[in-house]
C-alpha cells in the first residue's frame, strides 16, 4: 500500500477524515474509488479474458447456449456493487445450467470468485462462509455427476489414468478441497475489505461526533467569555454614565474622570471581544492565550470602585500560581459576581472580595450586604453568569455556591484546587524551600 505523506492544510479546520483516508489509501485505490464505472467495466473485461478459452471453445463447437450464458454471466458482474447477492445467485445458476447443457464445459470459477468477493464486502462473513459451503457442495455434486464421468469414461485407458492419480475418491476429495479453498479465499478477502470499510466508517462517524462536540464546547466557551465581557463592561459603563450625568453640573472635574473611565472601559471591552472572536480565525495574529492576565485584576477592581461599588479586597496566604487559565478563572468569577452586584444589588453598603489560599485549596468569596426587592437575585436575568462560573470552577475540581448569605446580603463562594504541573523525568526536582509566609493585602474604597 502506497503512502502519501503530503501534509494537510493546517488552516482548514473542516478537513474531514475522508480527506485524510484518501491520502492514506494511495493514488491507485483513490482513483478506483473515484471511477467506479471504469472499475466495473474493467472487471467484466477481466472475466471475459479469464474465460476466453471456454468462450472460444463454445463458439467453435457452436454451443451457443453455453456461449450466451457465459456472456450473460460477465454482463451481470457489472452490477455486482448495487446487487451483490442477486449477481451471486445469477452466476451460480448460469454456471450450473451451462455445465448441464454442455458436457464439454466443466464450469469456470472466475465469475464465482468475483461474485463471492463482491457479496462478502456487503454481507457478514458468517453468512457468506455458510453460503460458500452450500455453493461448493453444489459444485461438487455437479462435478461428481457430470464432470468426473466426462473426464474419465469407463474405458480401460481412462480408468488406468484415474488409478494413476490416486483413484476416484482421492480425485473427488482434492477437487472439493480446491473448490472450497478458492471460494473461501475469495470470501475471506471480501470480508477483510468489508471490515476495513466498516472501520473507516466508524472512525469517520467518531470524528464527526468529536468535531460536533468540540464545536458545541467551543461555542459554549465563547458564549461564556462574551457574556462575561459584555455583561461586565456594559454594566460598568451604564453605572459610569449615570454617575457622570449626576455629577456633571456639580463637579465637572469629577465628571471628566468618570467619563475617562467610561471610555477606558469601552476600549478594554472592545479589546477583550476582539481577543475572544480571534479564536474563530487563523493566521490573523490574534492571541489564543487566556486573557486577561497580570495586574488586570487590580485594574478591574478599580473600575468597579469608580463605578460606585464600596469595594474591599483581601488576599491571604501564598500567592496564586502563574497559571494563566487559573488566574483567568479567578478573575472571571470575581468579575461576574461584582457585575451582578452592580446590576441587581439594592442598598449595597459594603462589598467584600476575599481570595484565600491554603496549600492546594483556593477559596474565592464575594459578599455584599445589599437587599433584594420582592424577588431573589438568582431568579433575575438568564442565570448564564452563574452557570458559567460553575463551569469555570469545575475545570479545577472546584465547586461554586451563589445565594443569600446567613448574615444577610448575597454571597458567592468558589472553592478551587490548584493545578498540578507534570514534571518530565529528565527535569530537575523543584527546590525544597520554605513556603512563602502568608500575606494579606487590602484594597478599599
Amino acid at each position: 500500500m502506497s503512502e502519501n505523506t503530503a501534509p494537510l492544510d493546517s488552516g482548514d479546520p473542516e478537513a474531514s477524515l475522508a480527506e485524510i483516508s484518501a491520502q492514506r489509501i494511495g493514488p491507485l485505490r483513490g482513483f478506483m474509488r473515484r471511477r467506479p464505472l471504469l472499475v466495473d467495466t474493467a472487471v467484466v473485461l477481466l472475466y471475459l479474458l479469464l474465460t476466453g478459452p471456454s468462450l472460444a471453445e463454445a463458439a467453435l463447437a457452436s454451443h451457443w447456449p453455453t456461449l450466451g450464458l457465459l456472456a450473460l454471466t460477465g454482463a451481470s458482474l457489472f452490477f455486482r456493487r448495487s446487487r451483490p447477492m442477486f449477481v451471486l445467485i445469477v452466476v451460480v445458476l448460469f454456471e450450473t445450467v451451462a455445465t448441464l447443457l454442455d458436457s464439454s464445459y466443466f464450469g469456470g470459477s472466475a465469475g464465482l470468485w468475483i461474485a463471492l468477493y463482491a457479496a462478502s464486502t456487503k454481507y457478514a462473513a458468517r453468512r457468506m462462509f455458510a453460503l460458500t459451503a452450500l455453493i461448493t457442495a453444489l459444485q461438487g455434486l455437479v462435478f461428481v455427476m457430470l464432470g468426473l464421468p466426462s473426464m474419465f469414461t469407463d474405458s480401460p485407458e481412462d480408468q488406468a489414468a484415474l488409478a494413476e492419480i490416486g483413484g476416484r475418491t482421492l480425485t473427488i476429495t482434492l477437487s472439493l478441497a480446491f473448490l472450497l479453498g478458492t471460494n473461501a479465499a475469495a470470501v475471506a478477502i471480501g470480508a477483510a475489505v468489508r471490515n476495513n470499510r466498516l472501520h473507516e466508517a466508524e472512525l469517520d462517524n467518531w470524528a464527526k461526533r468529536v468535531q460536533t462536540l468540540a464545536q458545541v464546547r467551543e461555542r459554549t466557551r465563547i458564549a461564556r467569555e462574551m457574556h462575561d465581557v459584555v455583561a461586565h463592561s456594559l454594566s460598568v459603563m451604564i453605572a459610569l454614565s449615570d454617575g457622570a450625568a449626576v455629577v456633571l453640573k456639580r463637579d465637572p472635574a469629577r465628571a471628566g474622570e468618570v467619563l475617562g473611565e467610561l471610555s477606558g472601559t469601552g476600549r478594554r471591552a472592545l479589546a477583550d471581544m476582539r481577543r475572544v472572536i480571534g479564536v474563530l480565525r487563523t493566521g490573523d495574529g490574534a492571541s489564543l492565550e487566556p486573557q486577561p492576565a497580570g495586574g488586570s485584576l487590580e485594574e478591574m477592581l478599580a473600575g468597579f470602585q469608580v463605578a460606585g461599588l464600596p469595594l474591599r479586597y483581601t488576599q491571604s496566604g501564598p500567592a496564586l500560581p502563574d497559571d494563566a487559565t487559573f488566574q483567568l478563572t479567578v478573575h472571571r468569577i470575581i468579575q461576574e459576581s461584582l457585575t451582578n452586584v452592580l446590576r441587581y444589588g439594592r442598598n449595597v453598603g459594603a462589598v467584600e472580595v476575599t481570595v484565600h489560599r491554603l496549600r492546594d485549596d483556593v477559596t474565592v468569596r464575594i459578599h455584599d450586604d445589599g437587599t433584594q426587592q420582592e424577588v431573589r437575585r438568582e431568579l433575575i436575568g438568564s442565570a448564564q453568569g452563574i452557570r458559567g462560573m460553575k463551569e469555570r470552577a469545575a475545570l479545577f475540581d472546584g465547586t461554586l455556591r451563589a445565594g443569600p448569605a446567613s448574615r444577610g446580603g448575597w454571597s458567592v463562594v468558589a472553592k478551587l484546587k490548584l493545578p498540578h504541573q507534570t514534571r518530565c523525568p529528565g527535569d530537575p526536582a523543584p527546590p525544597q524551600g520554605k513556603q512563602p509566609t502568608p500575606k494579606s493585602q487590602h484594597q478599599g474604597s
